[in-house]
């Protein structure tokens, strides 16, 4: 078995008795959610955990990846296997604000507010660092405060509400990296990787036999809002010890006294990680919250928080290397 520290979101769903008033199981409808992305998606079940459990979690996510990878199929996926509104947003060096939060329109003699795609559950902002910053920063309010200030009036977003943006790592002519106040707005920060040998060879098998990637129409919406509601409220309910809250703080505050590290996690990624553990521990099952659950979850929840020194970075450093030594040194309570 992997050391939990170093393995990406992954956990085994262990259907639970978690039941409200005219709800099914929530674990066991998130359960079906990861089965039918499985039915197009091959080899990125890391990621569809993670989106779950962000979900989960009311958090954002950006997923970072070389072109082909499959990560805008994953989100389409996944928005289908959920019974929810969801919008796609391509963003463009030209694209405006309004483009994504609304504007004004003239409706005869009256002005109304016409509703740009953020009103949705999930949005898919593809390519977010494609657009300048003026747009991106369209998102901000959106995402923390689930609201759009237009005209001096905040207009409530529907809930749940979730972004999932995507961006490629390794193109930077006509791109604009996220500012930091923007990437802390992201819950976890999934980095999407080529499958293994046996993952890709049934990857292309499954183009040579006519797969239709564009084609969702036989992934069913197995999830609803009112199961990602009982969800939400399981986990907030989930117990966390206070030797397990000081150890969420404990690993945060490590990361400020590294050599290697300009700048650390703030205590919001504190809050963040410990909201992070709680959802991985429900979806896996457990009762409660253990310093397992805060290391399985601390690499993509803390990494796009960190921000190494240019020597370091120069010289091949890494910031999950960083957060590895972390994990390596704080002392876990027992």
């Amino acid at each position: 078995m992997q050391d939990p520290r170093t393995q990406e979101p992954h956990p085994t769903a262990d259907v639970g008795t978690d039941r409200d008033p005219g709800v099914g199981d929530p674990r066991a409808a998130l359960d079906r959610v990861r089965s039918q992305v499985g039915r197009v998606v091959v080899g990125q079940s890391h990621v569809v955990s993670g989106l779950v459990t962000a979900l989960l979690a009311n958090g954002h996510v950006l997923l970072e990846g070389v072109p082909g990878v499959a990560k805008t199929l994953t989100v389409k996926v996944l928005a289908a296997a959920l019974d929810l509104d969801t919008r796609r947003v391509q963003f463009t060096p030209d694209l405006m604000p309004s483009d994504v939060t609304g504007h004004l329109v003239l409706d005869g003699s009256d002005l109304r507010y016409r509703e740009g795609p953020v009103f949705t559950n999930l949005l898919l902002a593809d390519e977010i660092n494609r657009t300048p910053p003026k747009t991106q920063a369209a998102l901000l309010e959106a995402m923390e405060e689930h609201q759009v200030t237009a005209e001096g009036e905040p207009r409530a977003l529907p809930e749940p509400f979730m972004v999932i943006a995507t961006q490629n790592p390794v193109e930077y002519e006509g791109t604009y990296p996220l500012p930091e106040a923007q990437l802390d707005r992201f819950l976890f920060k999934l980095e999407v990787g080529y499958p293994d040998l046996d993952q890709e060879v049934e990857v292309v098998g499954r183009h040579d036999e006519g797969m239709d990637p564009h084609d969702l129409s036989a992934i069913e919406g197995v999830a609803s809002a009112a199961d990602i509601a009982a969800a939400r409220r399981a986990v907030r309910a989930l117990r966390v010890a206070p030797e397990v809250r000081r150890y969420v703080v404990q690993v945060v505050r490590a990361t400020r006294d590294l050599p290697a590290v300009s700048l650390g996690v703030s205590p919001r990624g504190a809050a963040m990680l410990l909201q992070a553990a709680k959802a991985w521990a429900w979806l896996s099952g457990s009762g409660f919250v253990s310093p397992d659950h805060v290391q399985a979850i601390a690499r993509p929840t803390l990494r796009h928080r960190i921000q190494l020194r240019p020597e370091v970075a120069l010289e091949g450093g890494s910031v999950d290397a960083a957060l590895d030594r972390v994990l390596a040194t704080v002392p876990v309570p027992r």
